[in-house]
């Protein structure tokens, strides 16, 4: 089936919808933004490509001066390996003969793979893959406040880091956390006991890797840490603005809808439904605001439709065939859902670029 993927030039209204449009110059913008502060602060920034799975825009952060890349899963890391990066780490427990296999094969054709770890099951697993000609570099992962992943103390992380290093096949990076919102104590001072415990043992601690787009701009209050994983930022979203992080000014990212029915005064129904937005909530009630028209609230989504309560809204809403620009929830979701993003400049279709990853997920 031939979809009506627009051509450079073609202005955004013209555009089929559901479609997520990415804004070139908030994009540039936000890519700038977070490298120059990781930059003044002596931090080195791994962005993690979970928000865009686009190999175009990874260029574009590396070109700014990103080291390497954070991927979530083997296949998604295969893409990027496969488009010519060469520094990926993995930021989740690889388990299982598949995916070991193919972590094998993958750290065997670049440059610089790193994965994570927190429990003696994982190691295994991985001590029995790799061995001493190839091996891999493997960095413990610790919960420092977010209660998903991760060891919970640092002796538990020394533990661990011990046994990597005695590993033929394994070679201990550091250590790695994704944090609670506003937890920069918290990781300094799990970072700071684990170092000096490595250090009474004269274990190295090369990588002290911290993450999340939500405190990206406290990462220079964890002194401890020699870098920062991020997502998000990329695109910003309606968590990222509520969290203080950015402003609406610098969203790069709105899905294009059409109102396709108005059957009452306070409803509206866009063509944008769980197919188009993300069903996460992330804390507000509703499913994404919608541009110029806050008091709007999609209150529900079937597959192909958001159902739209206007009884909040004070300005006249758009009548049935016109467009809408909606500020998701949550980004990184959005883009799983889309073959292909458009990306414009001033209301201009610039490009449109595959999204490489999606559907990566294991």
């Amino acid at each position: 089936m031939n979809y009506p993927w627009p051509e450079s030039g073609t202005p955004l209204d013209q555009v089929a919808t559901p479609m997520p449009v990415i804004d070139e110059d908030r994009l540039a913008a936000n890519i700038a933004r977070v490298q120059t502060y990781c930059d003044q602060h002596g931090k080195a920034f791994r962005p993690h490509i979970k928000t865009h799975k686009i190999v175009a825009v990874a260029r574009q952060q590396v070109e700014a001066g990103a080291v390497g890349l954070n991927c979530q899963k083997v296949t998604e890391a295969e893409v990027f390996a496969d488009a010519g990066f060469d520094d990926i780490l993995i930021t989740y427990n690889i388990l299982g003969p598949a995916k070991l296999a193919r972590l094998k094969a993958l750290n065997e054709r670049i440059a610089r793979l790193a994965v994570v770890a927190d429990s003696e099951i994982t190691l295994a697993g991985l001590a029995s893959t790799f061995d001493a000609d190839r091996p891999l570099t493997v960095l413990v992962e610790c919960d420092t406040g977010a209660k998903r992943c991760g060891v919970q103390t640092p002796e538990a992380a020394v533990a661990l880091a011990e046994k990597i290093a005695s590993a033929p096949g394994l070679r201990f990076g550091g250590i790695m956390t994704y944090p609670a919102v506003g937890g920069a104590v918290e990781v300094e001072t799990f970072m700071a006991r684990t170092m000096t415990l490595l250090s009474d043992k004269g274990i190295d601690c090369p990588v002290r890797s911290s993450g999340g787009s939500p405190d990206l701009f406290a990462a220079h209050l964890v002194p401890s840490a020699t870098e920062h994983r991020a997502g998000t930022y990329v695109y910003n979203d309606r968590s990222m603005v509520r969290a203080g992080h950015c402003t609406v000014d610098d969203l790069a990212m709105h899905i294009l809808a059409t109102v396709v029915s108005r059957p009452a005064a306070d409803r509206a129904v866009l063509d944008c439904g769980s197919k188009a937005l993300t069903s996460d909530l992330l804390g507000f009630t509703d499913y994404g605001s919608i541009h110029g028209f806050e008091g709007a609230r999609i209150v529900s989504l079937s597959e192909e439709h958001a159902v739209v309560d206007l009884s909040g809204c004070a300005e006249p809403f758009p009548q049935i065939g016109t467009m809408v620009k909606v500020v998701p929830n949550h980004t990184c979701v959005v883009t799983n859902l889309f073959d292909r993003m458009v990306f414009h400049r001033d209301g201009i279709v610039t490009r449109v670029e595959n999204v490489d990853a999606r559907g990566t997920v294991w």
